[in-house]
């Protein structure tokens, strides 16, 4: 299996602007730029932000996954990652997770979630820090 995306950029750094889309097309021509990159409340994407959405869903698929292989069904997962980024370098990702599973300890949550960020495939293809904090909704 392959998985694609294009990206298309005009103009210089600062002032040129690019599209993205991928292969569902679900962002198709998508607006990403250096003021959408490096300043706050501009309209459009960026790498990091693609980066801790692919992260946080690829996290969550992964729990989902382990909780159903112990027989578990979570009536919800919420997980937001926090991308920090320390000058131009990604210095790490932050997953929040909140649950919703019947039958299960908080203990055995936190469990299930540390061993999902450590085997979900977008961490093991990172080489940053990354933390997790698990929160099962009663």
């Amino acid at each position: 299996m392959e998985r694609t995306a294009k990206a298309h950029w005009s103009g210089t750094i600062k002032e040129g602007r690019g599209e993205l889309t991928t292969q569902s097309e679900i962002l198709n021509k998508t607006n990403y730029s250096f003021k959408t990159r490096l300043e706050e409340h501009q309209k459009g994407t960026n790498p990091e932000e693609l980066l801790a959405a692919a992260h946080s869903a690829c996290f969550t698929m992964a729990v989902s996954f382990a909780l159903t292989e112990k027989g578990l069904n979570p009536t919800s997962l919420h997980t937001e990652a926090t991308l920090t980024m320390e000058g131009l370098a990604i210095a790490g990702i932050h997953l929040s997770i909140s649950g919703a599973v019947p039958g299960i300890s908080a203990d055995e949550f936190e469990t299930i979630t540390k061993d999902a960020k450590k085997n979900c495939l977008i961490s093991k293809v990172l080489n940053i820090p990354i933390s997790s904090k698990a929160h099962l909704i009663a």
